[in-house]
């Protein structure tokens, strides 16, 4: 259980939340799969096969959120509804309207959803009640934003918003790739996205950081929107200008120490996600660190 995109959310800290209590909020919205109609299903499901719907391990918490969509792409769609529309042309001598073809179009939607094929995704969840953090491992913003909702669905006064910080990250990236130098326990790796006011990026992918060029760059206006980086040779990342860590990956170093402590496949999975969470949590201090805290009215 490796994490790869974090989506950071800030919980009260600590959060005194009770997993039995957050099962049986979760309980009320499972994932029931779609309907003959429906386009698409939301609902939490067991992170574990056999498990319940929040799998604590250390008082760390997971959750999954499940999702099934109909497959029916509009190419489909919009041949199916030309089809039925030249029939209605042919049989009645009249042209089709466009609110008509709008019509036929939802209608043949309808009927061919039945016939689509479905496919499920799940997105993962992490609570650490104790340093208050909730992070959504999601490559988009829009998947995070969906676990959110429907968490806030089942937890009514769920108190998750996004992790604020006192100094911009383009502001810190541009700085210090600008100065060559990281904060505390990172290192700057090789890709780099600098953007200036008029949209015009410049990428580099393993690519040296102390060029005259790229210095020249920050001079001229440009600021860094995505920095990769390595955090006490255990993790390295990309940080956004968003404040998203991507690309999130567990070096050798790390996952050499959680090796051969056990065979058990649920055993393996409980020890990665503990460590995994231990070292997350830690990471996120660091950088928060790096990025001047977090403002005083959202301690």
């Amino acid at each position: 259980m490796w994490f790869k995109n974090l989506h950071i959310y800030r919980l009260p800290k600590p959060w005194a939340i009770d997993p039995a209590r957050l099962e049986e909020q979760l309980s009320t919205l499972t994932l029931q799969g779609c309907s003959a109609t429906d386009a698409q299903s939301f609902g939490w499901v067991p992170p574990r096969d056999g498990g319940g719907l929040v799998h604590s391990v250390n008082n760390q918490l997971l959750l999954a959120l499940g999702v099934e969509q109909k497959l029916l792409p509009a190419s489909v769609v919009n041949q199916f509804a030309k089809d039925k529309a030249k029939e209605i042309a042919e049989a009645e001598g009249r042209k089709v309207g466009r609110k008509e073809m709008r019509e036929i179009r939802e209608q043949t939607t309808l009927e061919l959803l039945p016939r689509a094929f479905v496919r499920r995704r799940t997105t993962w969840g992490w609570i650490d009640p104790a340093n208050g953090w909730l992070v959504v491992d999601a490559a988009a913003v829009g998947k995070a934003e969906e676990f959110l909702e429907h968490l806030r669905k089942s937890v009514e006064g769920m108190p998750a918003r996004l992790l604020k910080v006192n100094q911009s990250p383009a502001a810190a990236m541009t700085g210090w790739v600008a100065d060559g130098d990281a904060p505390a326990g990172f290192t700057l790796d090789q890709d780099l996205e600098l953007r200036s006011a008029e949209e015009a990026k410049v990428r580099y992918v393993k690519h040296a950081l102390e060029g005259e060029e790229i210095r020249r760059h920050i001079a001229g206006g440009k600021t860094a929107t995505k920095l990769a980086m390595t955090w006490n040779d255990r993790i390295s990342f990309l940080l956004t200008e968003d404040l998203q860590v991507k690309r999130l990956a567990f070096l050798d170093l790390l996952k050499e120490e959680n090796e051969n402590q056990s065979d058990n496949e649920d055993e393996r999975f409980d020890l990665d996600f503990t460590l995994m969470a231990g070292e997350v949590a830690r990471l996120l201090d660091d950088l928060v660190a790096a990025l001047g805290g977090e403002p005083a009215a959202d301690a």
